[in-house]
């Protein structure tokens, strides 16, 4: 049994990206955490900041629910994120020594918003620096250097997978979990024209394609020295 850790910027990305993988780690008996680093409070053009915060968070609470997973956040909100803010840094490092996991999961360095690249830079970041018992911390102790696996980025643009998980028996989960973000999905629908759902389904099912899998979420594991490992940690 693993602990897994999922730091997420916004409630709804580890839905889009990694929820089938989680839900089959839930299902080999692993601990499952996920994190939201921001409220998601600028998600929306017509509902105000202050009415999107709780209900974000109520649709990610559901979410978590439905899955059996330990939701957590970090305190912040959109674009006050960015990896050269101390305050940021020391937050994810009292998270990661907290839940001290086996691996984490996060954003991919390249993705094509400013909050995801900068959570994926204060993770590995973080990581790093967590593992460090003298580091000042309001958590105590040190946490382990472990793995950490990078998520598909919105519709797998430039992302080169190393690692997939055939998530073909928990696609449906996956979506009765993102469609429990009403605000998002219906905001996409409204604005974008977007069939938020669809595209996601869609995404997974090419990603199938590429491994022989009906459906898929793909991975990148972070090639830094000390954070390679000879187990299969992913499901």
């Amino acid at each position: 049994m693993y602990t897994v850790l999922c730091i997420s910027c916004h409630p709804d990305d580890m839905e889009i990206a990694c929820a089938g993988t989680l839900l089959k780690c839930k299902e080999r008996g692993d601990r499952v955490v996920v994190c939201h680093l921001s409220s998601g409070n600028l998600g929306h053009v017509v509902i105000s900041p202050e009415e999107l915060i709780p209900m974000r968070a109520g649709e990610a609470r559901r979410s978590a629910e439905k899955a059996g997973f330990e939701v957590m956040w970090g305190g912040f909100h959109d674009l006050e994120i960015y990896d050269n803010n101390k305050e940021a840094r020391d937050k994810v490092v009292e998270i990661i020594k907290t839940i001290d996991p086996d691996f984490i999961i996060t954003h991919d360095p390249n993705d094509y918003m400013p909050d995801h690249t900068a959570v994926s830079r204060l993770v590995f970041d973080a990581s790093f620096t967590a593992s460090l018992p003298n580091y000042p911390s309001r958590a105590e102790g040190a946490a382990r250097l472990v793995p950490i696996y990078y998520m598909d980025t919105l519709a797998g643009v430039g992302f080169d997978p190393t690692e997939y998980v055939d998530v073909t028996d928990h696609i449906e989960k996956k979506l009765e979990m993102l469609n429990c973000h009403e605000s998002q999905i219906v905001w996409m629908r409204d604005h974008d024209h977007i069939d938020f759902p669809d595209m996601v389904k869609t995404c997974s099912k090419y990603r199938g394609y590429q491994c022989g899998a009906e459906y898929a979420e793909a991975f990148k594991q972070c090639k830094a020295y000390l954070k390679g490992t000879t187990k299969r940690l992913l499901p």
